[in-house]
């Protein structure tokens, strides 16, 4: 009876010494890239604001903006920074979060306001409120640097849009002048999503991103 134990025991330690010599185990996934969802997301929010701005179209189609504020330029903005975050991609995280809950920020305070829930945002707190999201895009905007050309227009004409907006609170011409330069800004967006679309399913650039080599 002993011996029988003795030769588990034996056969037990043989096993557990074998996975010892294979080293160490590592468990890898192969996630999809968030990147183009997220630019999407923006641009396409991006661009049905500013055809507002713009005045291309009348304010009172604000409505159209609204939801998909809520659900794609935000919700779905901020679940692509999230699954930045699992890829390990500070800028991509820190990016497209923000800017997910910037949308929904911005849709929930245009409504709140529609409805009469909130009293209508004074110019200078506009003002304020557009300003900080210059200064956080500006710093964003250095980060772009070491990414990609692409990153870059994107990143500079969003910065140049929230100043001018933050102007254009004072000045209509201003306004309405950000509304085109805003369309130009969704346009570098959705330009650098279906790059990283196209170029990924045809398995070579056809649109080039400038990415910039490190």
């Amino acid at each position: 009876m002993s011996s029988d134990i003795e030769g588990r025991l034996e056969a037990l330690r043989k096993e557990v010494e074998a996975l010892k010599s294979k080293g160490e185990v590592i468990i890898s996934e192969k996630l999809a890239n968030p990147a183009p969802l997220g630019l999407a997301g923006f641009g396409i929010t991006t661009l049905l604001l500013n055809v507002v701005n713009a005045e291309i179209i009348s304010k009172d189609a604000i409505g159209m903006v609204l939801p998909v504020g809520l659900f794609y330029g935000g919700l779905a903005q901020f679940m692509a920074g999230m699954w930045e975050a699992k890829k390990n991609n500070t800028f991509g995280f820190t990016a497209f979060s923000s800017y997910g809950a910037f949308w929904m920020a911005f849709a929930v305070m245009e409504i709140l306001m529609i409805n009469g829930a909130l009293k209508p945002v004074s110019h200078e707190g506009l003002t304020v409120f557009l300003v900080a999201w210059g200064i956080f895009t500006t710093y964003m905007f250095i980060g772009t640097i070491k990414i990609s050309v692409a990153l870059m227009v994107v990143f500079a004409g969003l910065a140049i849009l929230f100043y001018l907006l933050a102007w254009g609170q004072h000045n209509a011409d201003v306004h309405k002048f950000a509304g085109y330069e805003g369309l130009f800004t969704a346009g570098a967006a959705l330009y650098a999503s279906a790059a990283g679309v196209i170029n990924e399913t045809w398995g070579r650039n056809l649109l080039p991103l400038g990415i910039i080599k490190k």
